[in-house]
């Protein structure tokens, strides 16, 4: 998923806890789904993040390379704007765009 073109907002927003527990029934259910899709996004951005600023990592920096390093800065200004993981992952479960599952429950029959 693109994380640059959410909607999500970029402050805490109050949210009404029976509107994130109609899909799951549960609302412990369902912020275990927002947990673990935040865990998922939060690996995915700093993956990229690590991958975009290893184009500039050299093995002999001085100080006076590190604070002019514009390109390096401009980066890391823009994953500092963005929404955090868990609000991401939160409208993103509002909107209905989090595929999940609910293991099977056995239930033995006593003869």
């Amino acid at each position: 998923m693109d994380y640059k073109k959410t909607n999500a907002p970029t402050n805490t927003v109050t949210r009404d806890i029976m509107n994130l527990c109609k899909e799951t029934g549960n609302i412990y259910e369902s912020i275990a789904i927002i947990g673990k899709r935040a865990n998922q996004i939060s690996v995915d951005i700093k993956q990229e993040l690590s991958q975009k600023l290893q184009e500039f990592a050299s093995s002999t920096d001085n100080l006076d390379e590190v604070f002019e390093n514009r390109e390096q800065i401009e980066i890391s200004r823009f994953y500092e704007k963005l929404p955090k993981p868990s609000l991401i992952a939160t409208q993103e479960f509002i909107d209905g765009k989090i595929y999940f599952r609910a293991p099977v429950t056995e239930t033995t029959v006593e003869e």
